[in-house]
């Protein structure tokens, strides 16, 4: 999603090749997401960025999605009577973000997901305005997009050497000796950002990829509804949605790997099955499905956007973690401001996106020159 948006945004005006090192877009995070749009989620960086996109996914423009990006599904968080200290502290960080967020009690709690146990029920926060999203329409339409303004998708394009000679890149790929020269390299590699940057000669920022699972159950409970909200663990160790008539659970597991095609574990997916049962009354009756994804965090899990500290021709848009959907409007737009040196769009100004937060010069301290 990252560099399908970034493209999208950059070729409104300027020249763009889009190298995808697999055989087709999207086969990564962007294919392995909960996808839910929430305001309240993530640090604060995150959700500015979140709440800077809100208007682009409301309306898109005209031929971008043939159905509309968002649809309303809510957010509940939960917890036990231990976890309502952390609520309360939640939800005073949270509601001067968004009228539609509310403190419930035990009985609101259980009249939203009345499957929960009482004793996990005790008290929430509830995201109205949280939505699902529509990921498959969001990716497409920045791909159609970006190549009816003239950008080039290369797949199987994975880059193999890097180097910035007279003022701009020269990039080989291993499609077939393919040669391309631009003057910015962005570097949206997600779990392989670290990896680009050292093949640019650049020193790395200590991009980490975090293995997440999800599956989808069949339990003993006939999904006749489905207008139930997704609910998260007030710890975030375990979250479930409606999906399809049936449910989509994961253990919110974040465990540290090497950049892969990533799979499912089977103790994670235990866990996530023993926690599932263990807050709720349901039980699980069959796996329908199951897989895994690689949640890419910068040190201070927030993103990182913005020109290298030590060549001003490299990109950094990585670091994006379990955020990178519902930011893609706001991040892609923030990207192509400073690309292209505009000023902040008012939209991101007035959601409080600050650069200087964001650019990859908050870790010089980490690293010195190559």
């Amino acid at each position: 999603m990252a560099g399908a948006s970034l493209a999208y945004e950059l070729s409104a005006s300027l020249r763009v090749v889009l190298l995808e090192m697999e055989t087709q877009p999207g086969y990564h995070a962007t294919g392995r997401s909960a996808a839910l749009y929430s305001a309240i989620y993530g640090n604060a960086a995150v959700r500015a960025l979140t709440r800077a996109g809100r208007g682009f996914l409301d309306n898109p423009p005209p031929g971008f999605a043939e159905q509309p990006l968002l649809t309303p599904r809510g957010a509940l968080f939960f917890g036990n009577e231990e976890q309502q200290d952390r609520l309360d502290k939640f939800y005073r960080e949270v509601a001067p973000l968004d009228s539609g967020v509310r403190r419930l009690d035990g009985g609101e709690v259980l009249q939203r997901v009345p499957f929960l146990k009482s004793e996990f029920a005790l008290g929430g926060v509830f995201e109205a305005g949280a939505m699902d999203m529509d990921v498959h329409a969001l990716h497409q339409g920045y791909l159609r997009g970006a190549r009816a303004r003239g950008a080039r998708l290369l797949c199987d394009a994975g880059i193999i050497a890097a180097a910035f000679e007279h003022g701009e890149w020269r990039l080989a790929t291993r499609q077939g000796g393919v040669e391309v020269s631009a003057a910015c390299l962005v570097n949206a590699a997600g779990a392989w950002a670290d990896d680009l940057a050292r093949l640019a000669g650049l020193p790395p920022i200590g991009i980490a990829p975090l293995r997440r699972t999800a599956l989808v159950v069949e339990t003993d409970l006939a999904m006749e509804r489905h207008d139930w909200p997704m609910a998260i663990d007030t710890d975030e160790t375990l979250y479930f949605k409606p999906d399809a008539g049936r449910i989509l659970v994961s253990p919110a597991d974040e465990t540290p790997t090497q950049p892969c095609d990533a799979q499912p574990d089977e103790y994670d997916i235990a866990v996530a099955i023993d926690r599932f049962e263990s807050v709720t009354k349901l039980r699980v009756k069959k796996i329908i499905g199951k897989w895994a994804g690689l949640r890419s965090f910068a040190p201070d899990r927030t993103p990182v956007i913005g020109f290298d500290a030590h060549n001003a021709r490299f990109f950094w848009f990585a670091g994006q973690g379990g955020y990178g959907i519902q930011t893609a409007p706001g991040n892609a737009i923030l990207a192509r401001a400073l690309i292209c040196g505009e000023t902040l769009p008012e939209a991101l100004q007035a959601a409080g996106v600050a650069a200087a937060t964001l650019s990859p010069t908050r870790f010089l301290d980490r690293h010195a020159a190559p």
